[in-house]
């Protein structure tokens, strides 16, 4: 019975994450594979209960940073996320210190600051975003 039990979590979690392709589950159902094994070889239920959970966590641990890196590796970046290292030019002083300044990206108009509390960046100049923090581009002066 507890074999049955293994498997229907196996397969359960195969599908969940057939069905998200999020990387979410299928570390568990390694676990649960492992823990399936242990019963067909006839170990009581604490011994797969821990199988379990050491073969989910190290799952979990040690291959979901390589597995995170490659899954997404052609994934395109989308909207805000795609403003960053691109060129803008300064259409308003950028003050951080004054919380003023405006760039223009992409047709776009954004407000814009530095990282420094103090920066300041003159109007006319190009800039390089190099982040985005709340609804502001983070820019730097572009180096020549």
């Amino acid at each position: 019975m507890e074999t049955m039990g293994w498997l229907i979590i196996f397969i359960v979690l195969i599908v969940i994450e057939l069905l998200t392709m999020g990387l979410t589950t299928i570390w568990f159902a390694g676990g649960a594979l492992a823990a399936l094994l242990m019963s067909v070889l006839g170990f009581g239920m604490p011994v797969q209960v821990v199988v379990f959970i050491i073969v989910s966590v190290l799952l979990l641990v040690l291959t979901r940073p390589i597995a995170v890196k490659y899954f997404n590796q052609n994934r395109q970046k989308t909207n805000v996320e795609s403003l960053i290292g691109q060129q803008a030019l300064v259409l308003e002083d950028v003050d951080t210190l004054h919380a003023s300044g405006q760039v223009k990206v992409n047709g776009q108009i954004w407000s814009a600051k530095t990282e420094e509390m103090s920066g300041f960046i003159a109007k006319d100049t190009v800039v390089m975003i190099q982040g985005i923090q709340g609804v502001k581009l983070i820019v730097k002066a572009k180096e020549d």
